[in-house]
Formats: structure tokens, C-alpha cells, sequence
């Protein structure tokens, strides 16, 4: 992606759209100043400005939201484990179960 500052706004292009993004003013509130001194310390170290850089973190963050792994043990498929492995599940019962009795 590329991007280009025009008139104090945004310009970020790629092979498939265009967005002209305006630059905000944003307060926030209850952000713990230890880790906001360190995410801005990272930040200057990196080169980029704090407003890019948390940016970034958020885009980062709702990509990886969007990528979570969602599971349910009811999506489990049951399976054989092979010849000798009938009676493994009663087996583990036994050695879980055996110390709280």
C-alpha cells in the first residue's frame, strides 16, 4: 500500500482502491502510563509516530480478531485410534478417577 500526505490528509492506495483518510484528534481514557510509555518509546525507536503506530496496532488487533481460531470439543470428530486403543478411554477414567475415590 502506498501513501501519500495531501492538504494534511491521507492518501492510501493500493492495486485495488483508493481511501482518502483525514487525520483525528482522539483522547483516551484509562490507558495505563507504564505501557503507554513503553508503546511510545517502541514507537519513536521504530520511526513511526505514536498516532501511526497505534494505527497500526489497531488494524493489527482486528485482524487477528478476525482470525481467531474458533473451536468447540462438540466440533470434535470421533475417531479410531487403531487396533488395542478400544478401551483406552475407560483406562485414562481409571488412572483420573482412581485418586478421588
Amino acid at each position: 500500500m502506498n501513501v501519500k500526505t495531501i492538504e494534511n490528509k491521507q492518501l492510501n492506495t493500493s492495486m485495488t482502491s483508493t481511501t482518502l483518510v483525514a487525520p483525528m484528534q482522539l483522547s483516551v481514557k484509562n490507558v495505563d502510563n507504564d505501557v503507554f510509555r513503553e508503546f511510545k518509546a517502541a514507537s519513536v525507536k521504530e520511526g513511526f509516530t505514536v498516532g501511526n503506530a497505534l494505527t497500526l496496532a489497531m488494524r493489527l488487533w482486528i485482524e487477528r480478531r478476525k482470525k481467531k481460531f474458533k473451536m468447540s470439543l462438540l466440533d470434535i470428530k470421533i475417531g479410531n485410534w487403531g487396533e488395542g486403543t478400544e478401551k483406552t478411554s475407560e483406562k485414562i477414567d481409571d488412572v483420573l478417577y482412581e485418586k478421588w475415590q
